[in-house]
């Protein structure tokens, strides 16, 4: 997942059971059709390279059962350990931190919610009979992926829709080595996180 086209799009499937959605590009060529496993105790997401499932490019998986604060692994088709993210736990209460890791196990990106209102009018308007259907056109959050020293890299979007379907990439700077693939894999497994978090 190198020299992408940006803005990307990633837009979840309605006519399915399963958490799973397909990546795009701005020219609109699929990138990866990303599945999550259904029913799993730890969990684990599939990126194959299309709707066609053909081909596995990597698989992305939780180091332990259900837990607050676990962290995902990215390992491509050969199986070798690209990255990882982790939720920062009791940090992500209030307004949603993950950090991504390279393959070497340091901690070199940041995955920041820009607007934790947005989260918090979300949250408590969704329980509300007929209004809560409506928060997907109001309240969409945006997150920033920045570096440690605080460069910005790239913002993941939720766009306006009804039944919060819609994400969108956009690159903010240039990306160092290994970058690339580490943030847009980071991305698609934060989404399936904070999507079933409402």
């Amino acid at each position: 997942m190198d020299n992408l086209q940006f803005p990307l799009d990633f837009s979840f499937r309605i006519s399915t059971l399963s958490n799973d959605f397909i990546a795009k590009d701005s020219r609109g060529a699929t990138l990866a059709f990303v599945r999550q496993k259904m029913l799993k105790l730890v969990d684990e997401v599939q990126v194959f390279n299309n709707e066609t499932k053909s081909t596995l490019k990597y698989t992305i998986k939780a180091n332990k059962w259900i837990d607050f604060s676990a962290t995902y692994t990215f390992t491509n088709q050969m199986g070798k350990e690209t990255g990882r993210i982790a939720r920062k736990g009791w940090t992500s209460l209030w307004k949603t931190h993950y950090e991504i890791f390279d393959g070497n196990q340091q901690a070199d990106l940041v995955v920041r919610e820009e607007n934790a209102w947005i989260k918090m009018g979300d949250a408590i308007l969704s329980e509300i009979p007929l209004v809560g259907l409506l928060t997907g056109y109001f309240f969409n959050p945006s997150y920033i992926v920045s570096r440690p020293g605080g460069t910005e890299v790239v913002r993941l979007k939720k766009e306006p829709s009804l039944l919060g379907r819609q994400f969108s990439v956009t690159k903010l700077n240039e990306f160092e080595p290994g970058e690339e693939e580490r943030i847009v894999l980071g991305l698609m497994m934060m989404i399936l996180l904070e999507r079933r978090r409402g």
